[in-house]
């Protein structure tokens, strides 16, 4: 009959079991904590701004130690970068917009827009993106992304012509400026506006730029 040791609930000469780790060497909850602190930093950058924004307050924010955010992220500069997003909703709902009708194409575009950034998960990478382009390259180019790539792969089979690129870059002049408008300058009554509103109002613009015009006319 074997003995087993009291309170050890293994065999004599049986080696203990190591804890458990995730492929790579990482324990249970390392990703979790990563996400942790990638959304605080969100939420940090978009309320304050890259410069304005510390690591000590980012790891205040997530409820860790800071020397976790440098183990995860190593400097605030990589750790901005992997906050830079614009959801992959927001590509999709666009080209569903596009796949429907011509006729209130330009309203359905606004609402896909807004609908993105209604939604409160998705919007502190979004902010993080709108605020810290003016004086962030990384951000600059994630938002010229959003303009030339996003909206001109969702729409390009929709608008064609020689002034085809124009047109896009004035539809997402539109986009953006909404968005600045509306969730960071918050310009009144534009925030207290329904989206339904707004895109009944500015769907008419972006229609005005999806069909070819005449400079001249």
């Amino acid at each position: 009959m074997r003995r087993y040791r009291r309170g050890t609930g293994r065999r004599r000469g049986e080696r203990p079991r190591r804890s458990q780790r995730l492929p790579g060497g990482r324990r249970p909850g390392e990703n979790r904590t990563r996400e942790q602190i990638l959304d605080a930093a969100r939420e940090c950058f978009a309320e304050r701004g890259y410069d304005a924004t510390s690591v000590r307050r980012i790891a205040e924010t997530a409820g860790v130690d800071q020397a976790l955010v440098h183990h995860f992220y190593g400097t605030k500069e990589k750790l901005f970068l992997n906050a830079l997003e614009i959801p992959m909703r927001m590509p999709e709902g666009l080209a569903e917009a596009a796949a429907g009708d011509r006729a209130g194409l330009g309203s359905r575009i606004v609402l896909a827009h807004l609908r993105v950034w209604e939604d409160a998960s998705a919007r502190p990478a979004m902010m993080t993106t709108l605020r810290s382009a003016a004086t962030h390259r990384s951000a600059a180019a994630v938002l010229r992304d959003y303009a030339t790539g996003t909206i001109r792969e969702a729409l390009g089979k929709v608008i064609t012509g020689e002034d085809a690129e124009l047109r896009i870059a004035l539809i997402a002049t539109t986009l953006i400026g909404l968005s600045l408008t509306r969730y960071l300058v918050r310009l009144d009554p534009v925030p207290e506006a329904s989206p339904q509103e707004l895109a009944a109002r500015l769907g008419p613009v972006i229609d005005l730029h999806l069909d070819p015009a005449d400079p001249a006319a």
